[in-house]
């Protein structure tokens, strides 16, 4: 399996409707992307069921990790590698208890070190900080500043992902800071062509 480094490819319901989620999430798989989450807030558990099971079969496929947002009890159902937790979210113990140990628990940290720290000793396998851009799926996110990140990788030793606004022009900055993952989300699915732009990101993370 992969390491938790390089492109995160979130899901959006608007931009990865149903019908067109798992050729779009094929594409981004074919363009090197190491971590897809299945992000969807308003569809129940039962809509969303075949099309895990589908995405799980890709990232397999592809040699990437399946994780989904929040929902604990789809992701056992459907055998999905870990969940990403927010503040608003399944508890982080709760999440644990019913996944085990050995699931991706990856935990949103906004611009929060402590959150991160606590995170940390519980037992989390990364942390997620942002918003550092303007986000177009998120524009009331906190922002979070560049310097938060070094001072997470001295203090944390867990991967580190980032989110908001992420663009493959502005994500190398993110990555001298001590980024290991970059979350997308509007600049992957907007592209005219997902696999090209999945690409650009992931040699973000391969220069030197």
């Amino acid at each position: 399996m992969p390491r938790l480094k390089g492109l995160y490819a979130i899901t959006d319901e608007r931009l990865t409707p149903n019908d067109s989620i798992c050729a779009q999430v094929k594409e981004c798989l074919l363009g090197g992307a190491s971590i897809i989450q299945l992000r969807n807030k308003t569809a129940p558990d039962s809509e969303l069921f075949d099309i895990a099971l589908e995405l799980k079969r890709l990232c397999r496929e592809y040699g990437a990790f399946f994780i989904i947002n929040d929902r604990v009890r789809l992701a056992r159902e459907v055998g999905a590698d870990g969940v990403h937790i927010g503040k608003d979210d399944t508890d982080y113990k709760k999440a644990r208890e019913i996944l085990g140990q050995k699931a991706i628990i990856g935990v949103s940290c906004y611009n929060e070190i402590e959150r991160a720290l606590e995170a940390f000793k519980l037992g989390a396998d990364y942390v997620a900080f942002g918003s550092f851009f303007p986000s177009p799926t998120k524009p009331e996110a906190v922002k979070a500043p560049m310097d938060l990140l070094k001072k997470a990788k001295k203090e944390l030793d867990i991967p580190i992902c980032v989110i908001g606004g992420i663009t493959a022009s502005n994500v190398k900055k993110l990555i001298a800071y001590g980024a290991d993952m970059a979350a997308v989300i509007t600049d992957l699915w907007t592209a005219p062509d997902i696999k090209a732009k999945a690409q650009e990101f992931c040699k973000c993370f391969d220069a030197p």
